[in-house]
């Protein structure tokens, strides 16, 4: 008698069809906002504030990498990274405004507009965002040679790696209407991988790049950070025993002591403590006036 395969130790499941088509009502998380077309769905402007920078975000993993960034420009002194940063609920639909849409045709934050160049400047991916800034204001990206190079591989190695993170672990583990073992346990091994790859690497640099903070650390942690502290998917960082990294651990504390980490943290953010909650920012006294907390008490 031939062997079972594989396939047969498990119980039947979804037939595949010749032809995909759409199940709007497929459930999960995000299930609403998620579709198999692009374009606009409605006609809506965005806003434009006083400052050349116009960022339209939500304080995910990916729009917290460029508000940090901004941050930090505007922290070591670079004053012509003032910014406006509007907020995208993206849970109900902003991004697919054709406002939006005219800055990212992928519909997905963060996006940013640069009206500081003779013809307004679109940017859209974070990392692309990410470099843009860097090369604008001379910061956070050496300029030439190993280093350079070092920073990038680590900030593409992020781009790279997060829908793994995100879009695969924590989709299934947190956000799937049904919990499926296979999936969980196939994106959790690749989470702990990346993990292990990230913490052999900060046993010898202070810093992704070397001894140099640089937007590769800004890109990574928001992400991989993030798990360490326990602050994604719920428990997902007990679920991988994320705090047994411990050069990733130091790594993230230290950059999250840092000052324009905190107030980048926040920006855009509309979830969670009330104090650390600013919905839009225009000004940096905006994060001792204009949080939630304050706001709730006016």
């Amino acid at each position: 008698m031939a062997e079972n395969s594989s396939a047969d130790n498990f119980p039947a499941g979804y037939e595949v069809p010749k032809v995909w088509t759409w199940d709007k009502g497929n459930g999960g998380q995000f299930a609403n906002i998620n579709r198999p077309i692009a374009g606009p769905t409605h006609d809506k402007e965005l806003p434009v504030g006083k400052h050349p920078l116009q960022l339209y975000s939500l304080a995910t993993p990916n729009g917290q990498k460029v508000s940090i960034m901004l941050e930090e420009l505007l922290a070591a002194g670079h004053k012509g990274a003032e910014y406006d940063a509007w907020l995208i609920k993206i849970g109900e639909g902003d991004q697919f405004g054709s406002g939006f849409v005219g800055v990212n045709p992928n519909s997905k934050i963060p996006a940013l507009m640069d009206h500081s160049t003779p013809e307004p400047t679109r940017v859209f991916e974070s990392g692309s965002i990410l470099v843009y800034l860097a090369e604008k204001f001379g910061a956070f990206l050496p300029k030439e040679g190993n280093a350079r190079t070092q920073a990038l591989n680590w900030l593409f190695w992020q781009m790279g790696s997060a829908p793994f993170l995100g879009g695969g672990f924590g989709h299934f583990y947190a956000y799937a209407p049904v919990k499926i073992k296979y999936a969980i346990d196939r994106y959790a091994m690749e989470v702990k991988r990346q993990l292990d790859v990230l913490d052999r690497h900060l046993a010898d640099n202070r810093y992704l790049a070397g001894s140099e903070y640089t937007i590769a650390d800004m890109a990574v942690w928001p992400w991989y950070g993030k798990i360490a502290l326990g602050q994604a998917y719920g428990d997902a960082g007990a679920f991988l025993e994320a705090d047994g990294y411990k050069n990733l651990m130091r790594w993230t504390l230290e950059i999250g002591e840092r000052p324009a980490v905190k107030r980048g943290v926040i920006v855009n953010k509309t979830s969670g403590d009330p104090s650390e909650q600013l919905h839009e920012r225009h000004d940096a006294s905006d994060f001792e006036t204009k949080t939630q907390d304050k706001i709730g008490k006016a």
